[in-house]
């Protein structure tokens, strides 16, 4: 493909092709296996590495290196001591929508497993993010996320306990938090997120069931109430594998 031929918008640029034209051995292997993921279809089990290395023509540790780039763009997924053709990956809307309405929205149940539910006085800097006096109490919800039973982040929320004094008592671990809010009279008005890309933690990735080498999604959301006071801090840990983010985006004035 030459520089000025058209391309699909959702691929690269002359299909990876450097413009000296030499392409790394284990890239040619992937694009192979990409044509072979295609055939198989989601769920479809790959051959073993060495018969896999035997229809390429190349050794088991050039193969290794085009699996694992599959491995880490979530198009392969092991399962068990195999590795299989791996679905599209969740979309989750960047918008003041809980986890729980985008997961379902895609046809998947959404869950959530409780790790921690603490009281604790607010530090320096959670009292500012929370418009809070120093040493005021917040609530500090930790959750594993699921989505058809699957582990796929990890959530952390930080929230005044005048906002939700008997959270302890009457939120259930697995529902939404943003419904509960709303039962409890808070209204979501606005929020700041960043978004940047992170290697878990070994603890964060002992939770989530990922190696620490998959690269994560980290959303840090502040969230304000309808009138514009601080409701909640969040740190959200996706797996890089199976979430993506979409925006609607409008130009100034529209």
């Amino acid at each position: 493909m030459s520089p000025g031929t058209p391309h699909a918008p959702d691929t690269p640029v002359r299909s990876g092709v450097p413009e000296h034209g030499r392409l790394p051995k284990y890239y040619v292997v992937k694009t192979e296996l990409e044509g072979l993921l295609a055939e198989l279809g989601p769920g479809g089990l790959l051959p073993t590495e060495l018969d896999l290395a035997a229809r390429y023509g190349v050794a088991r540790a050039t193969l290794r290196q085009a699996l694992r780039e599959l491995l880490l763009e979530g198009r392969l997924r092991r399962r068990g001591r195999g590795t299989v053709v791996a679905g599209a990956k969740l979309e989750q809307p960047l918008s003041l929508a809980s986890y729980t309405e985008g997961v379902s929205r895609q046809g998947m149940r959404p869950g959530r497993t409780l790790i921690g539910l603490d009281r604790f006085p607010a530090d320096p800097a959670t009292a500012a993010r929370l418009g809070l006096a120093e040493g005021e109490p917040v609530w500090h919800l930790e959750r594993v996320l699921l989505a058809d039973e699957e582990r796929i982040g990890l959530e952390s929320t930080h929230v005044a306990v005048d906002r939700v004094p008997r959270l302890a008592e009457d939120f259930d671990p697995a529902s939404s938090f943003y419904g509960y809010l709303r039962e409890q009279g808070a209204e979501l008005g606005a929020g700041q997120e960043r978004i940047e890309t992170v290697l878990a933690t070994p603890r964060e990735a002992l939770l989530i069931g990922t190696p620490p080498a998959l690269p994560m999604l980290l959303l840090h959301r502040r969230s304000l109430d309808a009138s514009g006071a601080p409701l909640e801090q969040v740190r959200s840990l996706y797996r890089g594998d199976r979430f993506s983010f979409t925006l609607d985006l409008r130009a100034p004035g529209a």
